[in-house]
């Protein structure tokens, strides 16, 4: 992943600035109730404004399917935008394609925040002229939303093709972190793969097999590579008709000199719910009325002792049950042991997807990596070695 260009690289100064953002945020009785989003965005807009430039944010909210809905308006979020970026924010509540005016009118030292742009099905299905409309409204093109840049759409590729296309602060740490962790990453490389099913990693594993050198499986995965081994699994989530693949990529791996790591103990229950009564059984013992939610004890030993001899940790899934309590205790002892390895610089520590990132800040390990993706598909697919097209449009992968 090379030749991308930066806001550094290009003459900001006089320049209506087109930023893709991605704003979509959580909102609870009508406010925001994350602003993790919005807090990313900041410091990119803060340099456009900076250089003299004047930003002028595009994004979608929900999933309105090219209908201007009304509830889906991003007018709420000016007062929000306007509080983080410390600048008067200005909201059009023109269609994007019709918003001319507002963008040249909009003066130094300002921000400009455009309508919903999936309200245009063009967007969605990146049409040429809807992208003309939209490259009309700058000068610049900034990518600064790498979550939303495994879409093809007009606000991410189509305006990409029209201007000078460079990323933002967010895009440029999150390029940087991943060329970092698997394009020229410093070994040992260890990957913590989890989840609930194998099903849906099963492109990620292929395309991890020939980078890292230990994957460590975790989650409802694991029970899959356990039974495939011929250990029983209980009750437990698994899917039984993957054995063979299950065999298949162990077999790969150790072709690829890539260690397939699995738990050695697994906490047992006899109900998914939380505070179940459990007990602690060796990986080849799990009775078979019960279910496997967690990785034991033993097997945090053994995953914190490869992380210490690890230089690069890419992390994508938890270990367990995380959301019930006492089965998030495997995945918050790693975490933490990631995390204070990358604090003490020993390791970098990348992670992303959904549910690791919920789960790092369950347990207060996300501030402490190297670095965190709020990414879900995106950061997925860049996983699987797949070419994302909002990144490729700037000139990267």
């Amino acid at each position: 992943m090379t030749g991308f260009t930066t806001l550094d690289d290009v003459d900001l100064s006089g320049k209506r600035v087109l930023v893709r953002v991605d704003i979509n945020v959580p909102v609870s009785d009508g406010k925001v109730s994350d602003d993790t989003r919005i807090r990313a965005i900041v410091p990119t807009v803060k340099k456009i404004l900076a250089d003299g430039g004047k930003p002028i944010l595009i994004s979608h909210f929900g999933r309105p399917k090219g209908q201007n809905k009304p509830e889906l308006s991003m007018a709420f979020l000016r007062a929000p935008l306007e509080q983080a970026i410390g600048a008067p924010v200005r909201f059009t509540a023109a269609h994007p394609t019709n918003a001319t005016e507002d963008a040249a009118a909009l003066p130094s030292g300002e921000v400009l925040l455009l309508e919903n742009v999936r309200f245009d099905p063009g967007e969605e299905k990146n049409d040429a002229e809807f992208s003309r409309a939209l490259a009309a409204l700058g000068d610049i093109y900034v990518n600064d939303a790498f979550s939303v840049s495994h879409r093809a759409h007009a606000s991410t590729v189509g305006i990409a093709e029209l201007l000078p296309a460079v990323a933002g602060r967010q895009m440029q740490a999150e390029l940087t972190a991943l060329e970092k962790a698997l394009s020229s990453p410093a070994r040992p490389v260890i990957a913590v793969v989890g989840g609930a099913k194998v099903s849906t990693k099963l492109d990620l594993l292929a395309n991890l097999l020939g980078k890292v050198d230990e994957i460590i499986i975790g989650g409802g995965m694991a029970n899959t590579f356990l039974a495939a081994q011929g250990k029983p699994v209980g009750k437990s989530l698994c899917e039984h008709d993957l054995l063979d693949t299950a065999r298949d990529i162990i077999a790969k791996a150790k072709g690829a000199n890539c260690e397939i790591v699995l738990p050695v103990d697994v906490v047992v229950a006899r109900e998914f719910a939380a505070n179940a009564p459990h007990e602690t059984v060796p990986a080849d013992a799990c009775p078979a009325d019960a279910m496997i939610l967690d990785a034991g004890p033993l097997s945090v030993e053994d995953i914190s002792r490869r992380f210490e001899k690890a230089r690069t940790i890419v992390w994508n899934g938890p270990l367990g049950a995380f959301e019930l309590r006492p089965f998030n205790a495997a995945t918050d002892a790693a975490a933490r042991k990631a995390a204070d390895l990358a604090m003490a610089g020993r390791v970098l520590a990348v992670a992303g997807g959904g549910d690791t990132v919920a789960a790092l800040n369950g347990c207060g390990a996300a501030d402490d990596f190297t670095y965190v993706s709020t990414a879900g598909g995106a950061f997925l697919e860049w996983l699987e070695g797949k070419t994302l097209p909002g990144v490729a449009a700037l000139g990267g992968k």
